[in-house]
């Protein structure tokens, strides 16, 4: 089986000149972990939840001084932490960074052509959840372990 049988033909993406905080709507609206960043059909980057969440990491300003982890930050109310203005402030500068600036590179990517068993593989090995399927160059699908998974059963 190849991975065009399988893939998504419908691919979220974004444009690396995209603020953060577009990106992040485009993950919540799709209920999607990640997606191709892109420029001129080409795909440069991928932009995840994980990559957006290490911008949320405060620094350590003391040895002694108890530091939450990206994910509690999000349910400790981050005023509380920091003060409000400053934590408004944070997120303003988060959300209006470019995506260009945290998004993971370079991509693994897959060829159209190849093989279900190929591409499942190559997510193992660089421990990736989805992988933007190309044909000469240019974005034309994107596979997760969901699709990997659907595709096994079928040809069971």
């Amino acid at each position: 089986m190849q991975v065009n049988e399988i893939m998504t033909k419908n691919v979220i993406f974004c444009s690396p000149d995209d603020p953060v905080k577009h990106a992040a709507r485009l993950l919540r609206e799709h209920k999607v972990g990640g997606i191709p960043v892109v420029q001129d059909r080409k795909v440069t980057g991928m932009i995840t939840e994980s990559d957006i969440l290490k911008l949320l990491e405060v620094p350590e300003r003391d040895s002694q001084l108890w530091l939450p982890s990206p994910f509690e930050i999000i349910e400790v109310p981050l005023r509380e932490l920091i003060g409000w203005e400053e934590a408004s402030r944070a997120l303003d500068d988060v959300g209006n960074k470019k995506v260009s600036d945290i998004m993971s590179h370079p991509v693994v990517t897959a060829d159209v052509s190849e093989s279900l068993e190929t591409v499942a593989s190559r997510m193992v090995k660089h421990n990736v959840v989805r992988v933007p399927v190309i044909k000469d160059s240019e974005l034309v699908g994107i596979v997760t372990r969901h699709n990997i998974i659907a595709g096994l059963a079928l040809s069971a």
